[in-house]
């Protein structure tokens, strides 16, 4: 395998989203060719254009797969799913590239997955293919939407995985790559593909269930009454030694984006293909919904109408993937609340402020109902401000 890298060439196929930004990072310290089945050429600045396939296959010693592996759109999370069959990701895109890389890949070409997938589905593919690719990786990212470049540099951990789960030489060259472009004290963590891929979803239904959690106390804060949830949340996210970091452990709007809630719907598929005998994946969404849901009939409460402060999934992206906000809005509607978004100039007289730290200098009417579920929102004089999950002043 290649081991000097003072005149490496990465080709990186897909520059969506996640490519394109991760592309940009690698050509920073590599010469970077990258593909897509859409023109890209007029996007791209610093990594070099290729119109062919074949070109990135010839130009590049190491190739990374970013290509999708979408979920049905009815299973994102904006609206309820958890009554929905179980269905795993579409690998098409992958099954598609791979192929095509068996047929054009010869000699020691290093092929770099990293779309996520459910445990198990590279060792499938292969045998499905019949791949002759020798040096297979499996390296799925933990990136966030809207800091896609910062979070590829700067990793809690590189996840890497290939049939064995030995630390060859194929991985070493592939650590020393990382170690050009990532902090020094970085965590490198490998195993054998199955390993790999459960890190990396299991990590996401890790945060998924830390949300439902958090969210759970502050129901409960609320149904009970003389309880302000964030005293409680605060206590247990210094809680470090048995229980967890201080991440995630904000009460407030539930788990959004496009990776998180699918993610969990997809191991609903896993679940029940291994015959585990339980779901807890289910559990989470279920959870995720019943709790939209007793947002939405508290903000009944104050009117039949209501402008929600935040569409997207999260404050500063555009994307609406698995957006909360519009889970919230289906559960509203649902108890006959009329929805309006903050592009609206509908003057509702009751709003939420969906994205935390976001909307404060919003031009609320006089005598507004403003319902706060992340309770920081400051008193303002002819407002009225509703702190959800603060019941010590309801």
């Amino acid at each position: 395998m290649l081991k000097d890298l003072s005149n490496i060439s990465i080709g990186v196929i897909g520059l969506g989203k996640l490519g394109l930004p991760c592309a940009e990072k690698m050509a920073d310290i590599f010469q970077v060719f990258g593909y897509d089945i859409e023109d890209k050429n007029e996007q791209v600045d610093k990594v070099k254009w290729c119109s062919h396939f074949q070109e990135l296959v010839e130009s590049s010693d190491v190739i990374f797969i970013a290509v999708p592996t979408p979920h049905d759109s009815a299973y994102d999370g904006r609206a309820p799913t958890s009554h929905l069959p179980s269905k795993d990701f579409d690998y098409t895109d992958v099954k598609d590239v791979l192929s095509e890389l068996g047929q054009s890949i010869l000699g020691e070409k290093m092929v770099v997955l990293i779309s996520t997938v459910l445990p198990g589905t590279i060792r499938c593919i292969q045998e499905e293919l019949n791949l002759s690719l020798k040096n297979l990786v499996y390296n799925p990212f933990l990136i966030a939407m809207g800091s896609e470049a910062n979070d590829f540099i700067n990793p809690e951990m590189v996840i890497l995985g290939n049939e064995s789960g030995e630390r060859d030489s194929t991985i070493e060259t592939l650590i020393n790559i990382y170690k050009k472009m990532v902090p020094d004290d970085t965590r490198f963590e490998f195993g054998t593909w199955e390993e790999a891929e459960s890190i990396k979803i299991f990590y996401n239904t890790f945060i998924s269930a830390k949300l439902s959690l958090v969210n759970m106390i502050q129901d409960v804060a609320q149904k009970l009454g003389h309880m302000n949830c964030d005293v409680v949340a605060s206590a247990l996210a210094q809680s470090t030694r048995r229980i967890m970091s201080p991440t995630y452990m904000k009460p407030g709007m539930g788990d959004g984006g496009p990776c998180h809630p699918r993610d969990n719907i997809a191991l609903r598929h896993l679940a029940e293909k291994l015959d585990l005998g339980y779901d807890l994946f289910s559990s989470i969404m279920k959870s995720r919904e019943k709790q939209a849901e007793n947002l939405a009939r508290f903000i009944k409460k104050f009117g039949s109408s209501v402008c929600i402060l935040g569409q997207s999934f999260k404050p500063g992206v555009p994307y609406t993937d698995g957006s909360y906000s519009l889970l919230l809005a289906h559960y509203l509607r649902s108890n006959d609340v009329e929805v309006f978004f903050e592009d609206s100039s509908e003057n509702t007289g009751v709003y939420l402020l969906a994205h935390r730290g976001e909307f404060y200098d919003y031009p609320f009417p006089d005598n507004a109902c403003v319902i706060d579920p992340w309770r920081e929102f400051p008193p303002k004089k002819g407002v009225n401000v509703i702190y959800y999950g603060n019941s010590r002043v309801i």
